[in-house]
């Protein structure tokens, strides 16, 4: 289709139009449309107000309650389609037929739009139920007024040829409803692979993890693949990009690609999986999710660390549940040396024994570590089954040591330095004591 082609179907159509304007049945119709719109708003203003629509068929069938919410939803729209009928089928027989035609197109254009909502009824993406509805009503509104051919054959005539591969409108725009198809599709199978999955318990976490990416990811490519097929596009066709693709990858992708490389090493070696606590520099909690780029780890006071996956391979990572999940406590601690330290050990190790999270199958353990300065040091060590909540649990241990030692006469040692003044209102090496 060339210019002249355009232009002169432009003028068909601005004359068609023009002698439709002029008939006063247009305007009778129009009054008719506009009339059966006004009641049909009206219509379904008062069943909204007198309807429930979240307790509507509760008891129902799931296809049949979709149904009854639809239907209620586009009320309006079954009343409109309702009514222009009616008024077309009266002028049929009161005039000529073709002088009921804009009456005709609106019905159409209505029923379409009633049975596009009803079969994106069952997709639960409101986005997606926008996009797919207003492109199937514009090619169902086309179709009606008899200009679906004209606009495909207008959307091909424009083409942008790239090595081997023609683009054109038209194949942008079918390979764009194509691959949304196919992505919601795909989403939908890949959530139901995953539900299973999950539910298994002959797979580690991290296997599963892997397995439900990777077969999201093979679902992607293939959808992809197919998309491209079905509008023609060899992808043989695509090898021109190649170079480029390659080119970005080395300068400015190449740390995605790490990051999508590192976490398939990881849930491959197993050296973390969703539920293991860990340290990393500075940030230590649970990892909560493991994703493409990064893995979630949630602390204890709400935070959640977005961690690279590239860091994790190439970092140092304390794992404390990696093989077992058993935690030793360290308490470290000193008296004076007017206190026996057997004694001592004796009451520290009670007092870790009687801490409700210690492991009773592992007796805690108390020792002299130095005879320093200031007074004796010790350190007592007992096991805790899960390293959650360790600082909490050591707390608790020194505060018990603590009452302990006031109720045994136990003192705990503080430095003394001594402060020798020379000169002025002391005498020469007078010794002044200050505690702190």
């Amino acid at each position: 289709m060339d210019l002249n082609d355009v232009i002169a179907y432009l003028q068909a159509t601005a004359q068609s139009a023009g002698a439709e304007i002029s008939s006063p049945f247009f305007y009778l119709q129009f009054g008719l449309i506009l009339t059966a719109a006004g009641i049909a708003y009206a219509a379904n203003t008062a069943l909204q107000s007198h309807v429930d629509t979240t307790s509507l068929a509760m008891r129902w069938p799931l296809p049949l309650r979709r149904l009854a919410h639809v239907m209620v939803e586009s009320f309006s729209t079954v009343v409109f389609a309702a009514l222009v009928i009616a008024a077309r089928i009266a002028m049929y027989h009161a005039t000529w037929p073709s002088r009921s035609y804009m009456l005709v197109v609106a019905a159409k254009l209505a029923l379409a739009w009633l049975i596009i909502r009803l079969v994106t009824s069952v997709i639960r993406n409101a986005f997606l139920v926008k996009l797919i509805s207003l492109s199937a009503w514009l090619i169902a509104a086309l179709s009606v007024i008899g200009q679906l051919d004209p606009v495909i054959d207008a959307l091909d005539s424009v083409s942008i040829v790239l090595g081997g591969l023609r683009l054109t409108p038209l194949v942008v725009i079918k390979l764009g409803l194509l691959l949304i198809a196919a992505l919601w599709l795909t989403n939908i199978a890949s959530n139901f692979a995953e539900s299973r999955i999950n539910r298994s318990t002959d797979l580690t976490p991290s296997i599963q993890v892997l397995l439900v990416k990777m077969i999201r990811i093979g679902l992607i490519a293939v959808a992809i693949a197919v998309a491209l097929g079905a509008v023609g596009i060899n992808l043989s066709a695509l090898a021109v990009f190649s170079g480029a693709v390659g080119v970005g990858i080395g300068i400015g992708l190449q740390k995605i690609v790490a990051n999508f490389i590192s976490g398939i090493i990881l849930l491959a070696d197993k050296s973390v999986k969703p539920g293991d606590l860990v340290t990393i520099g500075d940030s230590s909690g649970r990892i909560s999710a493991m994703k493409t780029r990064y893995i979630s780890v949630a602390a204890g006071d709400g935070r959640e660390f977005l961690i690279p996956n590239e860091d994790l391979v190439t970092q140092k990572v304390t794992n404390w549940t990696y093989t077992d999940k058993n935690t030793l406590v360290k308490v470290n601690f000193g008296t004076n040396y007017e206190s026996d330290p057997r004694r001592v050990c004796k009451l520290a190790v009670d007092i870790a024994a009687a801490s409700p999270r210690a492991i009773k199958s592992k007796p805690p353990g108390c020792i002299l570590a130095e005879f320093a300065e200031a007074g004796m040091k010790f350190s007592l060590t007992f096991w805790i089954a899960d390293p959650d909540g360790m600082d909490n649990v050591k707390s608790d241990v020194m505060l018990s040591l603590w009452e302990a030692f006031k109720r045994e006469g136990i003192k705990v040692p503080y430095p003394v330095r001594e402060l020798r003044v020379r000169g002025g209102a002391l005498p020469v090496d007078t010794t002044v004591e200050v505690s702190n």
